[in-house]
């Protein structure tokens, strides 16, 4: 049996309309919304968090680091899961466990507590965010189609993750925090019953009987985590102390080690020639750059209109409604960028709207809210452009029996971002302004200490993420649609 004939019976069924498609689209994008939601849902609460279980700058990161990075160390893992057991089911088992932990936060009664939970729940989501984009690109034969369900996936995740803390401070002004994750079993409960109802199982001969590569797991797992600690510790111990040499010692070797694993395995968890596919690898390296910008953004602003204006949690999330809007509206120039310029021209504006951006941010931050959201409109267009190309161009460069380690992929890059962005902005916040955040509104003082920290950090952010989305840009092809050539 040929691999296309394999790859499509994986999903029994294929749709020739967006209309027709509704009831598994509708499930698909709700558990991805359910996901990517709780990535910046807590940001919001971050300070009322901190101020009621005592956390320190450090720990309010973990709290929302520690998500993204089991998230981001297991995705690659859960995709080769799914691709041996069904994605369906395995889709299912993680909405069911998403939904039964976040009811774990009413035992939560310190930050140690919190970040345990908070990592649990990345596991939970790993088993959701690939499987939802592979099955999502699988309900349709046509690549126009396919094009489009991507996108509406895209919109799907993204509003989630911006709305996360409009959506937490609307809940903060009327319930405890513990309820921005009580919600989650609910709609998870609702996203399992859709899926189980509206997309189709997989057949078994459009399985692989691959063996499950767990040393290379294990192995991308450290690599990540050792990697974004190694930050934290650089300003917790010191950069020349033995215990930050021996993580970042532990970093470069596990990074090595995967490496040479996954090029010795007979069935690895990632096949490094995929990268040498200039789409694959150029667009993986540009989703990287927009997750950075995107978490380390929304980090610094949660505490910009909280602590520095004195903002509340309701108010501040409102504040990111230019991005919601931005992220929908966005779309057709977007679509209209790559018919007219092809993926790599398009890719290299957004590149340069995302980092003029942030160089606005950067002069924003000091002046008023409307300068704030002119920026945030600006670098929100370059984010929406470059992470729709890459998505799609990574998903549609992969052979047909590979789509869910193209979207696993996918993925991994952004919660990788995700993770970095989050520690490269949260640790020099730590070491410029303050690393236990006070009760109250700020003093002057650490007012505008903070403020000159924001410059700089969006400075160097516009700098960083238009180099790497840059070059991540410039290695796709000029295709006007999914197909690499």
């Amino acid at each position: 049996m040929s691999t296309q004939t394999a790859a499509s019976r994986t999903v029994t069924r294929t749709y020739t309309s967006m209309k027709a498609a509704w009831m598994p689209l509708a499930a698909l994008c709700l558990a991805f919304f359910v996901e990517m939601v709780d990535n910046t849902l807590l940001s919001i609460a971050l300070p009322t968090i901190g101020r009621d279980l005592g956390g320190d700058t450090m720990s309010l990161q973990w709290v929302t680091g520690a998500y993204s990075l089991t998230f981001g160390g297991l995705l690659l893992t859960a995709g080769s899961i799914a691709d041996r057991f069904g994605r369906r089911r395995v889709l299912q088992v993680g909405l069911a466990l998403f939904g039964i932990l976040s009811l774990g936060v009413i035992l939560v009664g310190s930050t140690v507590e919190l970040i345990a939970l908070r990592a649990a729940l990345g596991i939970a989501a790993a088993a959701m965010a690939p499987i939802t984009n592979s099955l999502v690109f699988r309900l349709f034969e046509d690549d126009t189609l396919r094009m489009r369900a991507i996108t509406l996936m895209m919109v799907v995740g993204m509003s989630g993750f911006v709305l996360g803390p409009l959506l937490g401070g609307t809940v903060l002004a009327h319930l405890p925090w513990q309820w921005l994750l009580i919600v989650n079993a609910p709609i998870a409960l609702i996203a399992c019953l859709g899926v189980h109802f509206g997309v189709p199982a997989d057949a078994a001969d459009g399985l692989t009987k691959d063996r499950l590569d767990l040393p290379g797991a294990a192995l991308s797992i450290l690599a990540i985590g050792l990697a974004c600690y190694a930050l934290t510790a650089g300003v917790q111990f010191g950069w020349g102390a033995p215990l930050t040499i021996a993580v970042i010692v532990g970093a470069v070797a596990s990074v090595i080690g995967f490496i040479v694993r996954e090029r010795r395995a007979a069935a690895p968890m990632l096949d490094l020639a995929l990268f040498r596919s200039g789409t694959v690898r150029g667009a993986t390296i540009a989703q990287i750059g927009t997750s950075i910008a995107m978490a380390g953004v929304m980090f610094a602003l949660v505490l910009h209109f909280q602590y520095a204006w004195g903002w509340s949690p309701m108010l501040a999330g409102l504040a990111n409604l230019p991005l919601i809007a931005t992220m929908l509206l966005a779309t057709p120039l977007t679509e209209a960028l790559v018919r007219r310029c092809g993926q790599r021209i398009a890719c290299l504006v957004g590149a340069a709207l995302l980092a003029a951006g942030l160089g606005l941010m950067a002069w924003a931050v000091e002046v008023n809210y409307l300068a704030i959201a002119v920026a945030m409109v600006v670098m929100t267009i370059g984010l929406r452009t470059v992470m729709t190309i890459c998505a799609v161009a990574l998903v549609g460069a992969l052979p047909e029996n590979r789509t869910s380690m193209g979207a696993a992929l996918n993925d991994t890059a952004q919660e990788v971002g995700t993770s970095l962005g989050t520690a490269v902005v949260g640790t020099p916040i730590a070491v410029m302004v303050t690393t236990v955040l006070p009760n109250g509104v700020w003093s002057p003082g650490l007012v505008a200490s903070y403020f000159h920290g924001e410059q700089v950090l969006f400075t160097v952010l516009a700098v960083a993420v238009g180099i790497i989305a840059g070059l991540g840009a410039v290695t796709l092809t000029s295709s006007r649609d999914v197909d690499e050539h």
